[in-house]
């Protein structure tokens, strides 16, 4: 794609969800991070591409002791639509007996999420809970995944920003976008 193309994507796109409602989002999920891990020192792992931006904006608003560190699982690369489970880097910090945090940008299908979930468990994780700030209405959730802290939902379309992308492109954008329905292949 080129500049024009890009552009073109974010013009024809609908706002779903404004930058103030997006931090207004943000504010409840530390509200409730913050009443969860009150007491302990979890490690946050960042889901990376995706978590980073969901991750920047609640780790400040955390007021809990917590380490960090990131784990890169993908089913979408650049790509529109997921498929089999890519593991680019697991987490260095060892997960024995921890209560871990993943984060990331979306519940949609959820796969990635589980399988880092069951990952996290099986390397000895005392706990592990979901946060994301977008959570998709849908019928095709993989069987017994769900967040523990979550945003906002959004209905069942192609979104981008706040982390997620469009074939890469507009990570970086505050606020939540949708494609037209013409234009979601």
């Amino acid at each position: 794609m080129d500049v024009q193309q890009i552009k073109a994507v974010l013009a024809g796109a609908e706002c779903l969800v404004t930058p103030d409602a997006m931090e207004a989002a943000y504010a409840r999920m530390a509200d409730a991070l913050n009443a969860l891990y009150a007491d302990t020192c979890p490690l946050v792992l960042c889901v990376m591409n995706g978590g980073l931006i969901p991750a920047g904006k609640l780790l400040h608003r955390l007021d809990f002791p917590l380490e960090l560190d990131y784990v890169h699982a993908t089913r979408y690369g650049a790509q529109t639509q997921g498929s089999r489970l890519n593991w680019k880097r697991y987490p260095d910090t060892p997960l024995a007996a921890r209560d871990v945090l993943v984060i990331d940008d979306i519940l949609d299908e959820g796969y990635t999420l589980l399988a880092i979930r069951e990952w996290c468990l099986a390397n000895g994780a005392f706990s592990v809970r979901i946060a994301v700030p977008v959570d998709k209405v849908h019928d095709r959730r993989a069987p017994g995944i769900q967040a523990d802290v979550v945003g906002l939902t959004v209905p069942d379309r192609y979104i981008f920003g706040e982390g997620m992308d469009y074939k890469g492109y507009f990570r970086n954008l505050n606020g939540i976008f949708a494609l037209r329905e013409s234009a979601a292949s």
